[in-house]
């Protein structure tokens, strides 16, 4: 029987869309890509995944290098153009479509023309796309089969491609709340609902999957998967050696230190997973690669040469869905694949093809050496 592989792609922007592509062009290259059983995707991370998911639609076999060419080209086009902004003035301006309505409208037309719904998507693999939800304080599932919320149950209300990638990638405060209305009665409640005595919500009010979980590792974690893969490209907390003491400055500075902080225990808690002894309770397998990263630091002898004046500034990156200058984005691509392949080839050299390749960067122009 295959190995069952889990990849999460962490949320982060087109930052992060940009360094998914990358790393997903890698796996393709080590054997990895197609023997993924669930992907597990935030913010960001939802784009690169609703691209992948799309591609194994209309693309249905054939080569894994081939589709993460495809996926690569799709991502960087998409790249070019400026979501965050645009949403919310149209959203404003335009009296006869919600902020939600004109994202998923603009997801509709610059990515998925079409707009399938999940289930309509390949059964395997498995994607989740994951958002928050205000009222419970939790993540929300938005799979093939429904939407989920422990807090809540489960509702079989079936999202598009656009409502998920939407949802998922409502960042606050613009972009979110991201309203579902779904089907009272329809509901399977939990437990916890049921003795809450709150009953049935008609909407869904959604934010950005990173509130509740940045990495996207909820919904993979102990679920018994003998791999798991882990492309982080959130944005670390930056010291500053000056302090802005203006209200908003202050907020968001407090907020950027909780998402830091929660982002920081889980990739702690996952690596002390991975270090544990084989066979010992709570041991598991895999990798995990960020943006924050360094090459050296994995002690790969064959590493990829990369420059830290030019990988270094990558990290720092806002988080936007907007287009950055002249060749950023195709070094986010080769940072991406430069770590996705350090982490596997010095981790997970049980996973890799003998027939992959060796590394060579995807957008040579932009060469981080």
């Amino acid at each position: 029987m295959s190995a069952s592989i889990a990849l999460s792609l962490s949320g982060g922007g087109y930052r992060a869309t940009l360094f998914h592509a990358g790393a997903l062009r890698r796996l393709a290259e080590l054997g990895v890509l197609d023997r993924i059983t669930h992907v597990s995707a935030v913010s960001g991370g939802a784009i690169a995944a609703g691209v992948w998911a799309d591609d194994l639609r209309t693309h249905p076999g054939g080569d894994a290098r081939d589709r993460a060419r495809r996926i690569e080209a799709r991502i960087l086009a998409f790249c070019k153009e400026k979501i965050d902004t645009g949403t919310i003035i149209g959203g404003m301006l335009n009296p006869f479509k919600s902020v939600n309505e004109t994202l998923i409208g603009a997801y509709r037309k610059h990515l998925f023309r079409d707009d399938p719904r999940l289930d309509q998507l390949p059964a395997a693999p498995r994607f989740t796309f994951c958002a928050t939800n205000l009222a419970t304080g939790r993540q929300v599932y938005l799979e093939r089969d429904g939407i989920r919320d422990y807090r809540v149950g489960e509702h079989p209300y079936v999202a598009t491609l656009c409502e998920a990638v939407a949802a998922s990638s409502a960042f606050p405060p613009f972009l979110s709340p991201m309203d579902l209305v779904l089907d009272p009665a329809l509901w399977r409640l939990s437990s916890h609902r049921r003795a809450s005595g709150f009953g049935a919500p008609p909407t869904l009010h959604l934010t950005d999957g990173g509130a509740y979980d940045n990495l996207g590792l909820e919904p993979v974690w102990m679920k018994g998967y003998d791999y798991v893969l882990v492309s982080d490209a959130g944005a670390p907390y930056l010291e500053d050696t000056e302090v802005k003491t203006d209200w908003f400055s202050l907020v968001n500075a407090a907020m950027e230190i909780a998402t830091d902080q929660s982002r920081g225990l889980r990739k702690r808690w996952l690596i002390s997973r991975f270090n544990q002894a084989p066979g010992t309770p709570g041991h598991a397998r895999g990798t995990y690669w960020g943006i924050a990263s360094d090459v050296e630091d994995y002690g790969l002898a064959d590493a990829m040469p990369v420059k830290h004046a030019k990988s270094q500034p990558l990290r720092r990156i806002a988080t936007r869905l907007a287009p950055f200058d002249s060749g950023v984005d195709e070094r986010l691509v080769n940072w991406g694949y430069a770590m996705a392949d350090t982490a596997m080839r010095k981790w997970r050299g049980d996973l890799i093809a003998v027939t992959a390749p060796p590394p060579a960067w995807p957008l040579p122009a932009q060469s981080l050496a």
